[in-house]
């Protein structure tokens, strides 16, 4: 049992630029060893619908906790357990026991279809799958069924309750369910002690991947974050994004315990619209992360529901995984009073492989991520030669965070990782001053008779329009050309603008091979889990009409 203590909020203050520490972190087992040890009573994370706070030395007890629980349990150093749950307290006291534990932690999303899911784990080879809220996510019917007869590993529900007393405990349901014996089997026999994370891949163009992250992985990226935002034990953020993927992990999670900041998990365990003001309002939140999806749902709300810039003072919004509209930026910096600052980064890199800097002026240029760090970035036309300052190439990377590859499939990373560096598959240039921009991707380029045309230039330009809150821009089968260009728009409520209004905007914009030869005004694009867009589902729901 452990015991909550009153938790210690301090004012907010940040000058502390020049002589800014990164966090001492060494992997995700220490993750909040060095805040549990000297602020044990700081809040570490708000839950529930209370949104009770729980602090760093609460949290450290019921990690450590787990993790006897797991090595009692027969769970061994080095290899990997499942972790399937929305963004609240199980999840993260999961992460960190099962870490303490040596253990290898691959999270996958709650929503999948169970087969799926199933055959994520088996073919990882985990040794069982920790399962916490929501209780709607599908699993046997008894956690006693042997594993074996299920085709899959076995599910031990975590449940992490407060009593009247004010006292959490932490229980794992482990069953009697037989673990996979002997030696590793599956991608597990690739896993050693130094890694911490088995990240599994969007696969919306493709086939998802297993990533395996180390912890000297995890500690790079998490200092570099926290050093680019200048993160310090009095911010305070939402988890709007999933933990699952790396973008909520690394950046929302992860890097702000890190540092010694609260993070509030929404009630539900995932981004609610109608709650989220109020909830970063109930944390005093000094920034948070997102997609540009949500920044566009947050836009679109924020005449009933912003609390307002004086009673809710952000330092700055962060946007990633996908790019964010000029016009969105612009709406949600007029509105928040603070800059939004676009990231790019992927699975491969840890998460962020590069940022506007805080200090970013206004009119900044679109497609702007900023400057790299921790990694290294050159950009390589179709012969792999670098590209001079301001030619369009292939965005390579190279540093600390980069994985060493993916599990169980050398095809792929023969092709993606070469001599340290990774081949993004992303399009982009290096202007003189060495700030990269983002103008595509190889796999999204639509060949238009030998016109290569970029789907996210054609996307900005009809995002742009008065009215358009999303757009997607894709490939249709044409027997003239080989490719035409296909879009689909979302329009705002009240809009009346036609498709003829949007073809006119994009006629006075674009070269005319650029301008959609099919433009279809619909009321909802198909997203993937994390909430970017998902163009291969979109591909197939509008290439074809």
């Amino acid at each position: 049992m452990v015991l909550e203590e009153t938790c210690l909020v301090t004012a907010p203050h940040h000058g502390h630029a020049d002589g800014y520490r990164p966090p001492a972190v060494t992997g995700l087992h220490d993750l909040i060893d060095a805040q549990a040890g000297r602020r044990p009573r700081a809040r570490a994370l708000l839950v529930g619908a209370d949104r009770a706070p729980v602090s760093y030395g609460t949290l450290a007890a019921l990690a450590g906790e787990l993790a006897l629980q797991l090595r009692a349990e027969g769970l061994r150093p080095g290899r990997p357990v499942g972790l399937v749950s929305g963004n609240n307290l199980e999840f993260v006291v999961a992460l960190l026991g099962a870490a303490r534990a040596g253990l290898v932690v691959a999270p996958l999303d709650p929503t999948l279809p169970e087969p799926e899911r199933q055959a994520c784990y088996t073919a990882l080879g985990v040794q069982a799958v920790l399962t916490g809220p929501p209780a709607a996510i599908q699993r046997p019917a008894s956690p006693e069924v042997p594993a074996a007869t299920l085709g899959g590993p076995a599910y031990w529900p975590l449940t992490v309750a407060r009593g009247n007393d004010g006292q959490y405990a932490v229980t794992l349901a482990a069953g009697a369910a037989p673990l996979p014996g002997g030696a590793a089997h599956g991608a597990a026999t690739e896993l050693t002690g130094e890694d911490a994370l088995a990240l599994f891949t969007a696969g919306t163009t493709g086939r998802a991947k297993t990533v395996p992250l180390t912890h000297t992985n995890v500690a790079a990226s998490v200092r570099s974050i926290a050093a680019c935002y200048r993160l310090t034990p009095e911010d305070a953020t939402v988890a709007a994004m999933p933990f699952f993927h790396g973008h909520g992990l690394l950046a929302g999670l992860l890097t702000t315990l890190a540092s010694g900041g609260c993070v509030l998990l929404p009630e539900r365990g995932r981004f609610t619209a109608h709650t989220f003001w109020d909830d970063m309002r109930a944390a005093s939140a000094t920034w948070y992360t997102a997609v540009p999806t949500i920044h566009d749902i947050l836009l679109q709300r924020a005449p009933q529901e912003y609390c307002g810039s004086r009673v809710l003072p952000l330092r700055f919004a962060r946007s990633c995984s996908a790019p964010l509209a000029p016009a969105t930026a612009r709406a949600l910096e007029h509105l928040l009073d603070a800059p939004v600052l676009s990231a790019y980064g992927m699975t491969e890199s840890t998460h962020q492989a590069a940022s506007e800097p805080l200090s970013a002026p206004p009119g900044r240029t679109p497609g702007s991520v900023g400057r790299p760090a921790p990694v290294r970035v050159r950009v390589l036309d179709a012969a792999q030669r670098p590209c001079a300052p301001g030619t369009e190439g292939e965005i390579w990377v190279q540093g600390p965070t980069v994985a060493r590859g993916y599990l169980t499939d050398p095809e792929a990373t023969a092709a993606a990782f070469h001599d340290g560096w990774f081949r993004t598959g992303d399009l982009g240039r290096l202007d003189p001053e060495g700030r990269l921009l983002l103008t595509g991707r190889l796999k999204n380029l639509i060949n238009r008779g030998g016109e290569k045309i970029s789907p996210e230039l054609v996307e900005e330009v009809l995002t742009a329009f008065p009215g358009v809150t999303e757009a997607a821009v894709f490939a249709v089968p044409d027997p003239l050309y080989g490719q035409c260009v296909g879009a689909a728009v979302v329009l705002g409520r009240g809009s009346t603008s036609t498709d003829y209004d949007l073809l006119a905007h994009c006629r006075s914009r674009l070269a005319p091979y650029e301008v959609p030869d099919r433009l279809a005004i619909v009321l909802s694009l198909p997203h993937t889990a994390k909430g970017t867009l998902n163009r291969r589902a979109v591909a197939d729901l509008y290439g074809s009409r």
